[in-house]
């Protein structure tokens, strides 16, 4: 029976190895491990799997052409729906969307969706890649601000649909979040983001980088100006947050998206560049989320003593299980149940300690997590020479006060429908622009429905 195959593991570095350097901790399936982890699938007539799957990859098809042997027919399936399947194969929290709903997963383990789409996506890289499909050229010009995904996955779709689609990036290199926030190890740039990238642009797309939206270039002067006939925005959601305590000035204090960007985009972990970065010996990241253990896994490799400070729970952790389970493999200390309160500073105005509170859960707030309740009395220090503030971005503000008629939420967001019609016309928005951080799939799954609207919206002009 096939329900009765145990999951086939992933092969995977050693955590003491991996801990001293950045290349890829996940080696990933070969072709016969493939075969018979797709062999699991039950190929059910009504596919939960696909209905969690925020871009709706036909994923028991794709997978039973690899149990056959069929990895071409297979990434033509995967690439009908997605465009960065090599991608979202590695970054994507499967065990809550597709995996999750797996009917495997009710009695024991799911299919392995995940490491199968990498496993194909990887293959069809280094075997040719899939042949794009591009209807004619129908005369229409869409923008598209910024190159993260759901940028990418934006402009992928309308330049199937024959749209002549330029994408503005900020940076010097694009890929949004996919380039400067998620670690090599996690994410390979020039192996896995930048060939990702290379298939968007072998569908006619344009890619402009080192240009700012509301400064370089207008969303006014792109529509009034330069000829476009709409404008996607997803710009990312950039802008740190940071707790407002005591101290923070204090030297050695980053926020983990200026901690990542040194590192992963100016790739100040190579001897080759210069980019200044301070890991300093003892490292505190302070987040419970992906992006405090990409901090935190970045600052160990660096050679510091690192701690993640989190003020609930393991269990209450927003982190995916295995980026918790391979923080601490590689040597990552928890202290849970624990917020600080003072960043402590020495007469240089560096840092030298965090001054912490210990918590314990009370009633359920908002979001159905009980919320931490400060223990009186309770405060102690950990002595470090670095933080690390991971508490979450909102988006940069400077598009919406350079564009009439474009309004924004409380937090800053952009005001959209659901399929991303935003409150200006002909300007469409999606991702974490409009969300707020959230994941790489559904930002993807925002540019998808943008795009198609954005299809709609023209056409009927």
């Amino acid at each position: 029976m096939a329900n009765r195959i145990p999951r086939v593991p992933v092969r995977e570095q050693d955590p003491k190895v991996r801990a001293t350097n950045f290349e890829e901790v996940c080696y990933g399936y070969n072709e016969q491990e493939a075969q018979l982890e797709a062999t699991r699938c039950l190929n059910c007539k009504n596919p939960r799997c696909v209905g969690a799957c925020p871009v709706s990859v036909k994923i028991p098809s794709f997978i039973a052409e690899v149990a056959a042997g069929n990895f071409t027919k297979a990434a033509e399936i995967i690439a009908e729906d997605s465009s960065l399947p090599a991608i979202c194969g590695r970054v994507c929290p499967q065990e809550t969307q597709c995996e999750g709903s797996c009917i495997l997963g009710v009695k024991g383990e799911p299919v392995a969706i995940g490491k199968l789409e990498r496993f194909v996506a990887d293959w069809s890289r280094e075997n040719g890649g899939v042949k794009p499909v591009v209807a004619p050229a129908n005369g229409y010009k869409v923008a598209v601000i910024g190159s993260g995904p759901a940028g990418l996955a934006c402009a992928s779709d309308l330049a199937k649909l024959g749209y002549d689609v330029t994408i503005f990036e900020a940076l010097h290199r694009p890929g949004g979040v996919l380039e400067y926030g998620i670690p090599e190890f996690r994410l390979p740039k020039d192996k896995v983001v930048a060939a990702e990238i290379a298939s968007v642009k072998a569908l006619g797309v344009k890619i402009e980088t080192n240009v700012i939206a509301g400064r370089t270039v207008t969303i006014d002067s792109l529509l009034d100006e330069e000829g476009f006939d709409a404008v996607f925005v997803g710009s990312g959601a950039g802008l740190p947050r940071f707790m407002n305590i005591p101290g923070e000035h204090f030297n050695g204090v980053f926020s983990a998206n200026e901690f990542l960007t040194r590192n992963n985009l100016m790739k100040a972990y190579r001897d080759d560049y210069d980019t200044p970065i301070h890991a300093g010996k003892k490292v505190v990241v302070v987040g419970g989320g992906n992006v405090a253990m990409d901090a935190a896994r970045t600052a160990l490799r660096l050679g510091a003593e690192t701690t993640i400070v989190y003020r609930r729970t393991e269990k209450e952790l927003p982190a995916r299980v295995e980026e918790v389970h391979h923080a601490k493999e590689e040597g990552i200390q928890f202290a849970m149940l624990t917020n600080p309160v003072e960043v402590l500073g020495d007469e240089k105005g560096w840092v030298k300690a965090v001054k912490c509170i210990r918590m314990e859960l009370g009633e359920p707030d908002e979001s159905g997590r009980r919320s931490p309740v400060e223990i009186p009395g309770s405060e102690f220090e950990i002595e470090t020479d670095t933080v690390i503030m991971s508490l979450g971005t909102s988006p940069n503000p400077l598009i919406a006060r350079t564009t009439a008629g474009l309004e924004t939420t409380r937090r800053g967001c952009l005001v959209a429908d659901e399929n991303g019609a935003t409150t200006r016309a002909g300007v469409f928005a999606g991702g974490d622009a409009v969300t707020g951080a959230a994941t790489v799939i559904l930002a993807m799954g925002a540019g998808r429905k943008a795009a198609a609207a954005i299809h709609e919206y023209i056409t009927n002009k």
